[in-house]
């Protein structure tokens, strides 16, 4: 069951599993593949989208509303695009990107938020290049609705030339379970804007519903699509895409197996993952490999993650419809990880995402963010390889709940970040009445609040589905951590309020 959580299972978490693991321009092994890593590009900010482009440079969108390609082998940059009308705040800005493969439609496709008055706002552009200049935009979705968060987005040209694009629920889960609503969705549409006659909603550029927020979006050699999908405080979702389906949410997360969900697909048809994590990873974006350069990559989804800051190879079945096994590189080598582009001859790109609205400890280095190469490389000399096989200290068992559950938005000290997630230390919400602290995190909370006369406006999730014990544990940590000195939380404490609420 997914709602309960073996310590076992947590404390493993912050043991390193002794795998090794590569930096820049150093050579790295994992199950016998070894990697070395080479930056392309330094000094972006927040290259959110990488592809490789038609003219084999990789093409690049930053957060902050720019456009632009990079030689990847001399580092040469050129801008093609700056777009003033970009709103970036948290994870707004200039997002998805699609550079259409066929050379005869010399169309790039860009997704990005923008504000109209006070009201957040995304838009669908095509654009049309010519030498190193994007001309003629026309808009094929206007007005979609934002938010501060879960707006997407990713962009793909399917196989049959369709434009395919991921819509966050806009922080309002009945959305995505709303047909009507664009919000929470895979979009099917021609490269001109009209709908495709086969759409399975008539006149409706739903192609799937009910998704929280997918940031990632890749058609496999099979022509199956794959999206990657954040959750909420639970099951992070690798789902396999078929037209005209539901995938849960805010009804179901991951696996069917709490009764609330048992009791939501009486009447409505829920797809499955194909694969999902909890702890969460907070998956970014997909490419699929195909290619021989790593064989043994062959035939996977490559995923990179921001919250775990790793590159995740997942190997699919021979018919690509499920998900063998799962391996992880560059395990918290170059920090948080945007996106990744597989080039021709089968070279891996992946984008740091390091001076985003949430970055991990000790980041943004000086040179973030980066564009950065991987590839395979025969077996170094054993001087070269630098092995990770020390283990950490265990920590108490409320340590390994916070970090799995809290410190990627309140920080391993407690401080949270200004503006967005509110300080744990010293707060009378932590150190007042423990009844009320625990009613929050079993509730959830959103809405405006004051902590320490700053205001914060971000949604914080329900961790109702935690045993009694767990949040007993991580509520006495926080309340005894990070310089605070208040009584703990027993088991028998959230039971009461717990019960109080049903």
């Amino acid at each position: 069951m997914k709602r309960l959580l073996p310590f076992l299972l947590l404390i493993a978490a912050f043991v390193l599993n002794g795998n090794v693991s590569g930096v820049d321009n150093q050579s790295s092994v994992t199950d016998s593949v070894y990697l070395n890593t080479k930056t392309v590009i330094s000094g972006l900010n927040v290259p959110w989208e990488i592809q490789w482009g038609p003219d084999n440079w990789i093409w690049f969108t930053e957060q902050s509303g720019t456009l632009s390609k990079v030689n990847p082998e001399t580092g040469e940059r050129k801008v093609l695009l700056r777009l003033p009308e970009v709103y970036r705040y948290r994870s707004l800005g200039l997002l998805g990107m699609a550079v259409h493969p066929d050379k005869s439609k010399p169309y790039v496709f860009l997704d990005y938020t923008y504000k109209n008055g006070t009201v957040i706002l995304s838009k669908l552009v095509r654009y049309t290049y010519t030498a190193d200049t994007l001309i003629n935009p026309l808009v094929l979705l206007n007005d979609i609705p934002g938010n501060t968060g879960h707006n997407g987005s990713r962009i793909t040209i399917a196989p049959d030339g369709k434009v395919m694009m991921t819509t966050g629920d806009a922080v309002k889960g009945a959305n995505a379970q709303n047909v009507n609503s664009i919000n929470g969705k895979i979009l099917r549409i021609n490269i001109d804007g009209s709908i495709p006659a086969d759409n399975p909603f008539p006149g409706n550029p739903v192609w799937s519903m009910g998704h929280r927020n997918a940031q990632g979006l890749t058609f496999t050699k099979h022509g199956h699509l794959y999206s990657s999908e954040h959750g909420d405080a639970i099951e992070d979702e690798l789902n396999l895409i078929k037209k005209a389906e539901n995938y849960g949410w805010p009804n179901v997360e991951g696996i069917i197996d709490v009764e609330k969900e048992k009791e939501f697909i009486k009447n409505i048809k829920v797809t499955e993952p194909a694969k999902a994590w909890t702890p969460v990873i907070a998956p970014a974006g997909i490419s699929y490999y195909g290619a021989t350069a790593i064989p043994e990559w062959n035939n996977s989804i490559l995923l990179v993650t921001l919250k775990t800051q790793s590159l995740r190879v997942l190997k699919l079945s021979e018919d690509g419809k499920a998900v063998k096994s799962e391996k992880i590189y560059l395990d918290h080598e170059l920090g948080r990880l945007r996106d990744v582009c597989v080039s021709p001859a089968g070279d891996v790109y992946v984008s740091t995402s390091n001076r985003d609205w949430n970055p991990g400890e000790g980041y943004p280095k000086k040179d973030d963010d980066k564009i950065v190469k991987v590839f395979k490389v025969k077996k170094p000399a054993a001087s070269k390889v630098i092995v990770k096989n020390e283990v950490k200290p265990v920590a108490l068992p409320g340590a390994v709940i916070y970090n799995n559950y809290c410190a990627s938005c309140h920080k391993a000290d407690g401080k949270g970040i200004a503006g967005v997630f509110p300080p744990l230390k010293g707060t009378s919400r932590v150190l007042g009445d423990k009844n009320a602290l625990i009613s929050v995190m079993l509730k959830g909370l959103s809405g405006p609040i004051v902590v320490k006369g700053q205001k914060y406006d971000q949604e914080m999730p329900s961790f109702n589905f935690l045993s009694d014990k767990d949040i007993s544990l991580v509520a006495s940590y926080i309340r005894s951590q990070f310089g605070n000195k208040a009584t703990a939380v027993t088991a028998a404490d959230v039971k009461l309020v717990r019960s109080a609420k049903k």
